[in-house]
């Protein structure tokens, strides 16, 4: 018996029977919930059953999707039915369901949509690709948006207003209460604030607020898989994203999309880069195959459906659902295509709509253009351009290097310049595998390349915007004009797919690396990773704080604010030169320590508002600092 058979629950279902409990019952719900872990029995009709005693059962009849939508489908038999302890208990130990568990049937060009990522912006391994201007690149005339630029953003609506208020309000709450005291009742409030955000049509703080949610259960669970960062950074998304709708500031960036809206693109034509596979914590896999088009607009076509691993292991070889074409994502990822009435979402995603037709062409190499641009500038004037945007995933970089060695999973290169050798004061960059799953291949492909130190290799992938010179490299390929570099098949087209292709040892050269004239060394300087400036900066104490407010809630800041840490945070901060980060570390500290007091000189609660606002702006400036002291790492 396990709550692994509890059938996905809507989170408007979850907060509704929460608020219906007593405040006596509301106190013992988290004890109750962790009691029902283990209780759970399928029946042969598909319901769900779980027992608490001789006189309470808590039944649950999903609809059709699978998914709990309505209170009727959540019965308990004992007395204080509907408003008990019991089924608010089962209904919380069960998984949420995604938003597109509730809306309709998608439509086919929107069929690869995970819902782990609805309302965001375009993340690792879903879509990197043109904005809306692509499809007027191409000639093409785009519905409701004018020849002279797009449309100013409409402002807000009252209820959208009246959503992010809301939003707002219940974000402040479960910060002030941290991970310690962010239990059932906390989370429901937040359910409660995401559905009515989705009602006024705010998917993005919808999503924001189920990840908080996610990882909330998953750090009161002491789940392996949960990291104390990814829940800070899903706060701070959250609270930006509320904050700023709260306060009257719209734009299709903030409101988010539930589902990609496609415009007519007319026609296109597209080549194949490389294939990246796509696995979610949410349970989707499959492929995203990247596109550039004629003029070097970046497009993408994805498959990302229910079936985890199997799923993104066998996508990569599945048919291309768009406009009829004969070709499978392997065929695509070294090909092309000629798309006739061609549809395209705002990150460069192609649909597959009915009017669609697609005629496949032939594949050009990574040296023939329009490809041969992103191998064109220097890598740290391209990654400076590439992490100007905090919202958005940078889009994929390409650079020739030379292989150095390897540290754990990473393997160190140099990148070479444009005469094939390598500057002597060129920085160590660090290439990660994409995705680290041990059944895909990332890892050992990188492991092998390490084993040939002095081999030139072209490499093509997404710089992290959250590590000092990283890349995570998706494709490699040959260096032309090196003697010393990869052989791969003829078939291959001149690149290998590391999610996907597995580098044998004939892919490699045999002997040792030529030098160049004056007979100086090819890897040119230190063997081992240069000095990382994030790693060695102190904001880190900032991050630990922030981190430590997520953990701890608003009286753990408090206590840290009593003790040295102020000022073990300011001085180090000051003589670095991040005089802005230790002031509002100082002023973040200061606030979760105030203490009001009413009229009478009683103690009272502390305004979350205010509180909310000094983490925000501290969270804010980290990632700032942070992003610009990765960008100055690669150079």
């Amino acid at each position: 018996m396990s709550t692994d058979l509890l059938p996905p629950v809507a989170p408007e279902v979850l907060a509704e029977a929460v608020e219906n409990l007593t405040a006596r019952l509301r106190k013992k719900l988290d004890a109750a919930t962790e009691a029902c872990a283990s209780g759970a029995v399928a029946g042969p009709d598909g319901s769900v059953t779980v027992r608490f005693g001789e006189d309470a059962v808590v039944t649950l009849r999903p609809g059709p999707s699978g998914v709990v939508t309505s209170a009727d489908q959540a019965v308990c038999g004992c007395l204080l039915a509907p408003r008990c302890l019991h089924r608010a208990a089962v209904l919380g130990a069960a998984p949420l369901a995604d938003p597109e568990q509730l809306a309709p049937g998608e439509p086919a060009a929107d069929a690869g949509t995970d819902p782990a990522r609805a309302g965001t912006p375009p993340q690792s391994g879903v879509a990197v690709g043109a904005g809306p201007e692509a499809p007027a690149a191409h000639g093409a005339t785009t519905p409701g948006i004018p020849t002279g630029g797009p449309p100013p953003p409409e402002p807000p609506t009252a209820a959208q207003l009246r959503a992010a208020a809301a939003l707002w309000e219940a974000a402040a709450a479960a910060l002030a209460a941290g991970v310690a005291a962010g239990g059932a009742v906390v989370q429901a409030e937040l359910l409660r604030a995401a559905h009515t955000a989705r009602l006024a049509g705010l998917p993005r703080g919808e999503a924001a607020a189920l990840r908080v949610v996610r990882g909330l259960r998953a750090a009161r669970e002491r789940s392996a898989a949960q990291r104390l960062g990814a829940l800070t950074e899903a706060f701070r998304e959250l609270l930006h994203v509320a904050g700023l709708m709260a306060s009257g500031t719209g734009g299709p960036a903030l409101t988010g999309s539930g589902r990609r809206a496609y415009q007519a693109g007319g026609s296109l034509r597209v080549h194949g880069l490389c294939r990246e596979p796509v696995l979610s914590a949410t349970g989707y896999g499959g492929v995203v195959t990247h596109l550039v088009g004629a003029d070097g607009s970046r497009y993408s076509v994805s498959d990302v459906r229910p079936g985890g691993l199997a799923r993104a292991r066998g996508a990569g070889s599945a048919s291309v659902a768009l406009g009829g074409a004969a070709l499978d994502h392997a065929g695509l990822a070294r090909g092309g295509l000629l798309v006739v009435g061609a549809t395209v979402s705002a990150d460069g995603r192609l649909g597959a709509g009915r009017g669609v037709r697609a005629t496949p062409l032939r594949g050009i190499a990574w040296t023939e253009e329009p490809a041969a641009a992103l191998f064109a500038r220097p890598a740290a004037q391209a990654v400076a351009g590439l992490l100007v945007d905090p919202e958005g995933e940078p889009e994929l970089l390409g650079c020739d290097v030379r292989v150095v060695g390897g540290a754990g999973e990473h393997l160190l290169v140099r990148e070479l310049s444009s005469d094939g050798t390598v500057r002597a004061d060129a920085p160590v960059l660090r290439l990660r595998p994409a995705h680290p799953h041990p059944e895909l291949p990332h890892a050992a492909n990188l492991r092998r390349l390490a084993g040939c130190p002095g081999l030139a290799v072209r490499v093509l992938g997404r710089p992290d915007p959250d590590r000092a010179a990283t890349l995570g490299a998706l494709a490699v390929g040959p260096v032309p004009g090196a003697s010393y570099t990869l052989r791969l098949p003829e078939e291959w087209l001149g690149r290998a797919d590391l999610g996907y292709d597995r580098l044998q040892g004939s892919h490699l050269p045999e002997g040792a690396p030529e030098l160049p004239e004056g007979g100086r060394d090819p890897l040119a300087g230190p063997a081992g990773p240069d000095a990382d400036p994030l790693a060695e900066s102190p904001l880190w104490r900032v991050r630990r704080l922030l981190e430590t407010g997520v953990a701890g809630g608003r009286r753990a800041v408090a206590e840290a604010a009593r003790g040295p840490e102020p000022l073990g945070l300011r001085g180090p901060l000051r003589r670095s030169g991040f005089g802005a980060a230790a002031d509002l570390a100082t002023a973040l500290a200061v606030e979760a320590d105030r203490r009001p007091r009413d009229a009478f000189g009683r103690l009272a609660d502390a305004s979350a508002d205010r509180y909310a606002w000094a983490w925000l702006a501290s969270a804010t400036h980290l990632g700032a600092a942070e992003r610009s002291l990765v960008a100055a790492s690669w150079s």
